[in-house]
């Protein structure tokens, strides 16, 4: 089934139950398979070696940044230092989910560490993105389809009002420039989480890395660079982390079915068939962290990056003899899918009656 088909007419359908027939113990049989071959396994020495190239990453845009000095040359180093902070991103994703080591614990404090890094509240992710993960594109349950400027729901398109409307009848086509400001709202998000008065678990552990955080990449520039430049540095480095963020977790789940509330699935079904893979072997999974292999990652939260190839084989190999539809496409295909997905739902917000005829005897 092609991704085009899943969309369907304009108007947004739910998948229920009649539509996602239950595959009878296919998690069982696949997970059975995937532990056999030892892909559940961790691979921190796998880990180190990123974890290492990353740092000399850094080391090498810091060493850039001294060398150049009061240089517009400055941007490259800003947009460098963005792509690199997506890559440690990447890793508290995988962290979060216990990929990398050997304790749950452990791995909790390393995600409250890079996450920090990266000026994002652990605490915060944590909980949005396990919620996501239990029940992916399901209305009412999953916070990645909840409108956040871009309106991801019919429901939600016809509802918007303002300037947020204006937004969301071309919002396909301004997903991308939005995803400009996705890092400062990512950074405004943990905050407001932070210095909420509900309970937070670490919040004064968060909020001294964050602060520390900020503070060690915040004085250099503004330090050393004259104002408007620094401005520009910190505006570059936000939005190419902004855009590479959006870029790597939009063709997971956008434009696949969205499941009724009240629909009864199984988990393999629920989770195979609200996600979607991107093809390109090697260098997609350096570019986009392991998020090209979602149907895996989302059978398989804690699967180590290094062994989702493996387990793509096989879940593909399953799904094709029990006629279950697996999604896979190129990266671009993907951008086109999401880009005409969220035009299709932002049509919703448009006049009914903001059509070319009816515009032609509005001027009559």
């Amino acid at each position: 089934m092609t991704d085009s088909a899943r969309l369907g007419p304009v108007r947004q359908t739910y998948a229920g139950t009649a539509e996602f027939p239950p595959v009878a113990r296919a998690y069982t049989q696949v997970s059975q398979v995937v532990r056999e071959l030892g892909l559940l396994q961790r691979t921190p020495w796998f880990y180190a070696a990123v974890g290492a190239a990353i740092a000399l990453g850094f080391g090498g845009a810091i060493t850039g940044f001294i060398l150049l000095g009061d240089s517009w040359l400055q941007l490259l180093m800003a947009a460098a230092f963005g792509i690199l902070f997506t890559q440690v991103a990447f890793l508290a994703h995988e962290a979060a989910h216990r990929q990398i080591l050997a304790s749950g614990p452990a791995n909790d404090r390393l995600a409250r560490v890079l996450g920090g890094i990266v000026g994002m509240s652990y605490s915060w992710w944590d909980s949005k993105h396990s919620r996501h993960h239990a029940n992916p594109n399901r209305v009412g349950k999953d916070p990645d389809i909840e409108v956040d400027t871009i309106s991801f729901l019919e429901t939600d398109a016809a509802a918007s009002r303002g300037i947020v409307r204006m937004i969301t009848r071309k919002q396909g086509w301004l997903f991308f420039p939005l995803l400009t400001l996705e890092g400062m709202n990512l950074y405004a998000l943990s905050f407001r989480h932070l210095l909420s008065r509900g309970p937070v678990k670490g919040r004064w552990t968060e909020l001294g890395i964050l602060t520390l955080r900020f503070g060690i990449v915040l004085v250099p520039i503004f330090l050393l660079l004259p104002l408007g430049m620094a401005f520009a540095f910190f505006g570059v480095m936000v939005a190419v982390f902004g855009v590479y963020m959006g870029a790597s977790f939009a063709p997971n789940h956008k434009g696949m079915p969205i499941i009724a509330p009240d629909a009864k699935l199984d988990f393999f079904s629920k989770q195979v068939r609200t996600s979607r893979n991107v093809a390109g072997g090697w260098w997609a999974t350096w570019l986009m962290g392991g998020l090209n292999y979602q149907v895996e990652h989302h059978l398989f939260p804690s699967m180590s990056r290094l062994h989702l190839a493996r387990a793509r084989e096989i879940v593909r190999d399953y799904c094709a003899t029990h006629d279950v539809p697996y999604t896979e496409t190129s990266l671009w295909r993907s951008y086109a899918i999401v880009i005409d997905y969220l035009n299709r739902v932002g049509l919703a917000a448009r006049d009914p009656f903001d059509c070319p005829m009816v515009s032609e005897y509005r001027r009559a």
